[in-house]
């Protein structure tokens, strides 16, 4: 059993990892509001400027106007896989979930034929960029310090990478996976085709007749394209930013609710042990006293 010196010195231990605890997690929490604020102002914004997309490519008319290579498979057997993590741990199961499905990404691609040196990695994300090199697989590019200070530009330059390699045929096909942000306690693993654009069901003609564009549908689709894709993946980079600190939070909040439940613990056996020693000093002053 342990002694009363080692007790007390085990109960100021929990209680310096408490502090710290809590002040991760308050940390997280300010983080974690911001990446909420962020994300509940962008994400509708682009999810509607995507659905104004895909109803404008639902006219065949459109598609076959344009002659961007985004929305057509261009023959290569290569791939780009875009993984997000975060740069550092103590956030829960966070970067297990982000590993395991960049591992299962890329076995489900040998398995499709996909040879290891076809593949490309893109790691955002120190965690994920460790894990990824342990693979043997070519990492084209480490983007962990856009997490750093998560900004639209050091995004879109990521996201204007990916658009040339797969404009220039160096890649059909980019991959997204990351940790979208459903709530505190939620954030599921997401896997998205980035490119080439998934396209709607055409029709023959516009989608909406009453529906006046302007300049033209094919230039409004030429300009708004690259918008799209550029703020796809600073939405995605914030949506995983906005989970990784969730994740934090919990699990900072389960660390220091385990440390009060241990220092209670503790103290208890420290008040015991405490008066036990003086009981038993007492009990030695009145033995000697009798004798």
């Amino acid at each position: 059993m342990a002694s009363l010196k080692e007790t007390k010195t085990r109960i100021a231990s929990v209680k310096s990892t408490l502090q710290i605890t809590s002040a991760m997690k308050m940390v997280a929490a300010a983080k974690l509001h911001r990446a909420q604020q962020a994300i509940t102002g962008m994400l509708p914004y682009q999810e509607k400027l995507h659905g104004i997309l895909q109803d404008l490519l639902a006219d065949r008319n459109v598609r076959t106007a344009l002659e961007t290579p985004l929305l057509r498979d261009n023959g290569s057997p290569r791939v780009a896989v875009v993984a997000f993590s975060s740069n550092s741990s103590l956030c829960g199961g966070f970067n297990t979930t982000a590993v395991k499905a960049l591992l299962n990404e890329l076995g489900a691609l040998e398995d499709a034929g996909v040879q290891r040196e076809q593949i490309d990695l893109y790691p955002v994300g120190r965690k994920v960029a460790e894990a990824a090199r342990k693979t043997g697989f070519i990492i084209r590019r480490d983007a962990s310090s856009l997490l750093d200070k998560p900004a639209y530009e050091p995004a879109a330059e990521l996201a204007r990478e990916l658009i040339e390699s797969f404009e220039k045929g160096e890649v059909g096909r980019i991959v997204l996976l990351y940790n979208h942000y459903k709530s505190n306690a939620s954030q599921p693993p997401t896997r998205e085709i980035y490119l080439p654009l998934v396209l709607p069901e055409t029709v023959a003609g516009p989608v909406d007749d009453d529906l006046i564009v302007e300049p033209s549908r094919k230039e409004v689709v030429e300009e708004l394209l690259p918008k799209v894709l550029l703020l796809k993946v600073y939405t995605v980079l914030m949506d995983s930013y906005a989970a990784e600190q969730a994740a934090r939070t919990v699990a900072m909040q389960l660390a220091s609710d385990n440390a009060d439940e241990l220092l209670e613990q503790l103290t208890l056996e420290y008040n015991k042990r405490r008066q036990q020693a003086i009981t038993s000093e007492l009990l030695d002053i009145v033995g000697g006293s009798l004798t």
